[in-house]
């Protein structure tokens, strides 16, 4: 069985919500026919305003965990906006949570397109499901429900994880690895850093830095491989820990009485997390990497590097520069994240997928 929470907003919110549950099973049973559907209804304003898209994800994220539910579908009477565009309907499958906006759905035919948004929030949630883009040709379209049902099955038939913090993830890792997966392709890790200027402009002027200054040469030649590799990880690791503990990205583990699927909820979420800021940093590093090789061939003469070590230089000397570089580019770019706001990192780490197709029907 799985519980889906309706977090309204008292009055019009509210009332609308209240309007729709008796049609909201079916169709949704209809899109998902797999699906063992229960709906729940929470009468809440969750956060007062002004409120941003991040707050009201987390308090409705708090209520689906305090409530047992594994999906929370917010309907606020909020203006909301993210990246300063206006919200119509926004989902993270990473927290389980979509967020509908009803001031952004216009006057007319509002019962009908909430409706119609719900449900496909609900798809969203799934981890799948590619909200901005409606043109699909019929092969992806049955692939898109293939995966709807594998993840719809996988909701309905959890496993109960072993006791005990490794037999907890061992669990979730074998018995969810479809859904995690899902839920991680949803949130883009690979572009979670282009979305936070300031790691990023760190990253390259250090990256550019070390380039261009004499002491680094000597430095990338004295340094063996083990501890460039040291420095690598090191660098990542300092990335990871900016984004995850500076911006309180790690949800605390509720105690055993909470129940094996809200522990399991949570330990989906933190291994979502941890695996979209890794990837994240890698993929940073990976682009300091190839615009590091350009710079050095570009920018730093062979000849001028061989007459600071006062021997000549080859391509291993050049790709020993290149990797200090990169991974110091990388410890520029954590210092860089722990200059952002907490917002813009949450912003960036859980990509909230935008309903574009609702968003062109205003």
């Amino acid at each position: 069985m799985t519980v889906i929470g309706l977090v309204a907003s008292p009055g019009a919110a509210a009332d609308l919500t209240q309007s729709l549950l008796a049609d909201l099973t079916g169709l949704i049973s209809v899109r998902l026919p797999e699906g063992d559907w229960h709906i729940r209804l929470a009468v809440d304003r969750l956060v007062d305003a002004p409120a941003d898209l991040n707050r009201l994800v987390d308090a409705a994220r708090r209520r689906l965990l305090d409530e047992g539910w594994q999906m929370a579908v917010c309907i606020t009477d909020l203006p909301l906006a993210t990246q300063r565009r206006p919200v119509v309907a926004h989902a993270s499958a990473t927290h389980g949570v979509a967020v509908l906006s009803l001031p952004a759905l216009g006057a007319v035919g509002v019962t009908r397109r909430a409706a119609d948004a719900i449900v496909r929030l609900v798809e969203a949630l799934l981890g799948e499901v590619d909200t901005q883009n409606a043109d699909l040709d019929d092969r992806a379209t049955r692939r898109r429900r293939v995966a709807l049902y594998r993840r719809t099955r996988e909701l309905n038939e959890l496993p109960v994880p072993e006791s005990g913090a490794v037999g907890l993830i061992a669990g979730v890792l074998t018995g969810n690895l479809r859904l995690l997966l899902g839920m991680l392709r949803a949130n883009r890790p690979w572009r979670l850093v282009s979305r936070l200027s300031r790691a990023l402009v760190a990253a390259l002027a250090v990256d550019i830095l070390a380039l261009v200054t004499s002491d680094i040469w000597r430095l990338a030649n004295a340094l063996g491989a083990a501890r460039l590799s040291i420095l690598t990880v090191g660098s990542l690791l300092a990335v990871v820990l900016s984004l995850v503990l500076g911006a309180g990205l790690w949800e605390r583990m509720p105690p055993r009485t909470a129940g094996p699927a809200i522990r399991q909820q949570v330990a989906l979420f933190n291994i979502v997390t941890i695996l979209t800021v890794v990837i994240g940093a890698v993929a940073l590093y990976g682009e300091l990497v190839i615009l590091t090789a350009v710079g050095v061939l570009v920018m730093v003469p062979a000849d001028l590097i061989a007459a600071a070590l006062g021997h000549p230089v080859g391509i291993s000397d050049q790709v020993r520069l290149a990797w200090l570089a990169s991974s110091l580019g990388t410890l520029g770019g954590a210092l860089g994240a722990g200059l952002e706001s907490d917002e813009a990192v949450r912003e960036a780490a859980y990509h909230y997928q935008p309903d574009n197709e609702l968003t062109a029907d205003r």
